[in-house]
C-alpha cells in the first residue's frame, strides 16, 4: 500500500509526509513512544507545568495525610512507622508516648 501512494506523489515533500505517516502508524501498532520535540503541539489541551507541579504535591500531601491518620488509629506497620518518622524528622519526638496523638493532629491539620 507503501508503495502506491509513493508512486502517485510528485514531489519530495509529499513523500515525506507519506513516510512520516507510516512511520507514526507503524509506531502506534506496536506502542512505542514517539519524541514531542521538533514537533507542534496544542497548547490549549496540554496541561501547563506549574498546574502539574502542585497537582503532584495535593497528590503527595493526601498519600502522607491519610497515612498519618491511619497511624493515629492504631496502625503500626513498618511502612507507616516509617513515614511517620520521615514527616517528623528533624523534631525530637518519640512516637510512642501519650502526647504523639496530638502531634499528629496538628500534622494532619498543617
Amino acid at each position: 500500500m507503501l508503495v502506491t501512494y509513493l508512486e502517485a506523489s510528485r514531489d519530495l515533500c509529499e513523500k515525506d509526509l507519506i513516510l512520516f505517516g507510516a512511520a507514526l502508524a507503524a509506531c502506534r501498532i506496536i506502542g512505542a513512544k514517539l519524541p514531542m520535540a521538533g514537533r507542534a503541539t496544542k497548547q490549549s489541551s496540554a496541561i501547563p507545568a506549574w498546574r502539574k507541579r502542585i497537582e503532584d504535591r495535593i497528590a503527595k500531601a493526601r498519600d502522607i495525610i491519610g497515612r498519618l491518620t491511619s497511624f493515629r488509629s492504631g496502625n503500626n506497620r513498618p511502612r507507616l512507622v516509617r513515614t511517620v518518622r520521615m514527616v517528623f524528622a528533624g523534631i525530637n519526638i518519640s512516637l510512642f508516648q501519650p502526647y504523639i496523638t496530638q502531634k499528629l493532629t496538628e500534622r494532619i491539620d498543617t
